[in-house]
């Protein structure tokens, strides 16, 4: 028997599906080298890149919990929080400080994802809770906009190797080992599993409630990095701003990017591309003098398209 040949308009959609955010980013990329003003310079490249990276690292972590059927908007909380105990522990040296920074982020998502597995609570009241809660923890500590002087800190948000920012291949790293997680490992598969299906993963023995868990854990931690890489670029400490609204940018860069909201697929390199395209559209409008309203209506339209492209991928 011949197999169905699917309808012209399915096969568009589902291409889309696949390569619409490549084919986009591909798209914007030449209209600003054929119209936009110094578009190739190095320069310009070099900034668009580091100011995408801290997105790209909030948005791997953000990828893995809505692979999961989750979502976390504590995000930019803890990196507020990151922040905080950056400036309160710098005086101890520029890793102790990470190192505690991300010990936060860890305490943060390890609240989250016990909640969400163990208790019970929607992921959206549970990291909602947490983003009030987390970011006014953060005021406390530290109320007030903090400068400071460390080179080690500083060199980590303004050095390079070989011409590129170390924020970057930060960004780029971890990319990779996010990507070789979700496809090369157990604990990738029980993930993209359990957001699939959670009653037939519990019934297959799976662990669930330690995989949600760890999944939340990686979500706070790549989400202090990110605040502490912020921060040294910044060269300076401000938990009342730092990170707000960042949670929207990396549910949009997962979004765009393919993976579902309703779980059971993770699209790695894709979400960095989902990230690329809102950056270099922010970019593109203000380069040629539009307002910054113009850039969220055309956002939202493209998140909207998204989620519809993925719906139309789930019902079939």
């Amino acid at each position: 028997m011949a197999e169905a040949v699917a309808p012209p308009g399915r096969r568009v959609l589902a291409w889309a599906q696949e390569y619409g955010v490549y084919a986009a980013v591909g798209v914007l990329l030449l209209f600003n080298v054929l119209f936009t003003p110094h578009f190739l310079d190095v320069a310009n490249f070099r900034t668009q890149l580091v100011q995408v990276a801290p997105i790209v690292i909030v948005s791997l972590g953000m990828a893995l919990v809505i692979g999961t059927q989750g979502i976390d908007l504590s995000v930019g909380s803890v990196m507020s929080l990151a922040a905080a105990l950056v400036a309160l522990y710098l005086g101890y040296g520029a890793w102790p400080a990470l190192l505690v920074a991300l010990a936060g982020g860890a305490v943060a998502g390890t609240a989250g994802g016990t909640l969400v597995a163990y208790v019970g609570v929607q992921p959206i009241v549970a990291t909602l809770a947490l983003l009030v809660g987390v970011r006014g923890l953060a005021n406390v500590l530290v109320p007030q906009l903090v400068e400071f002087r460390n080179p080690d800190l500083i060199a980590l948000g303004s050095s390079s190797l070989s011409g590129v920012p170390v924020i970057v291949v930060i960004a780029a790293v971890l990319t990779l080992l996010t990507a070789f997680l979700v496809r090369r490992t157990t604990f990738g598969r029980q993930v993209v599993a359990i957001g699939g299906n959670r009653a037939a993963s519990e019934l297959s023995g799976l662990p669930v409630r330690r995989v949600l868990l760890l999944v939340y854990v990686i979500s706070g931690m790549l989400a202090a990095l990110a605040g502490v890489l912020a921060t040294a670029r910044l060269q300076a400490s401000d938990p009342t701003s730092l990170g707000l609204f960042i949670e929207l940018s990396a549910i949009t860069a997962v979004v765009v990017g393919g993976t579902p909201l309703s779980g059971g697929r993770i699209r790695v390199l894709s979400t960095v591309m989902g990230a690329l395209l809102m950056q270099l559209l922010s970019a593109t409008l203000i380069k040629h003098n539009l307002p910054q309203s113009w850039t969220q209506i055309v956002q939202a339209v493209i998140i909207l398209a998204a989620v519809y492209a993925t719906r139309e991928r789930g019902t079939r």
